[in-house]
């Protein structure tokens, strides 16, 4: 035959049967397990969104009224240190102490905004400077802290210098 293939007409038999019966079951059970890992993924994105502008953006003119009322709150974020400036006010600095499980100790910083909260109620935006040597989890966790303490308007941008 040219070509190389086998039509099932040669051979002792005579014709082979060309069809053949495909077992569906594993087909319909790994898209099952699909369908139930895309169902559980979409629902965790969903709830695992953070809320966090880019500094430096684009602006909204209502916005800017809003801040007018308001003074600039930067949290300036480092390996070791956290830098918390409040209008032209600068905090002591909050070392960075870790528990035993090494996930970064918020108490301080948590005391600072209800401080912050306290004095100006009307503030409810921060921006947070980080170093590029900072952990995501480390970043994730002051964000959060941030939203928590009604800081509500985070935006992270690079650390100045």
């Amino acid at each position: 035959m040219a070509g190389g293939m086998d039509l099932g007409t040669g051979g002792k038999g005579g014709k082979k049967p060309l069809d053949t019966a495909i077992n569906l079951v594993p087909f319909i059970d790994l898209m099952a397990v699909t369908i139930a890992f895309l169902i559980m993924t979409a629902v965790w994105t969903q709830i695992g969104r953070l809320t966090v502008s880019q500094a430096g953006g684009p602006s909204d003119p209502n916005k800017e009224e809003q801040e007018n009322k308001t003074v600039p709150v930067t949290l300036l974020i480092t390996e070791k240190e956290l830098k918390l400036t409040v209008g032209g006010s600068v905090y002591d600095p909050i070392p960075v102490t870790r528990d035993q499980a090494g996930k970064i100790d918020l108490a301080k910083l948590k005391d600072k905004i209800k401080e912050i909260r306290t004095n100006l109620s009307e503030q409810n935006s921060i921006t947070l400077q980080t170093e590029d040597s900072v952990k995501y989890e480390d970043l994730v966790r002051i964000i959060d802290e941030c939203i928590g303490g009604g800081l509500i308007g985070v935006s992270v941008s690079p650390a100045m210098g």
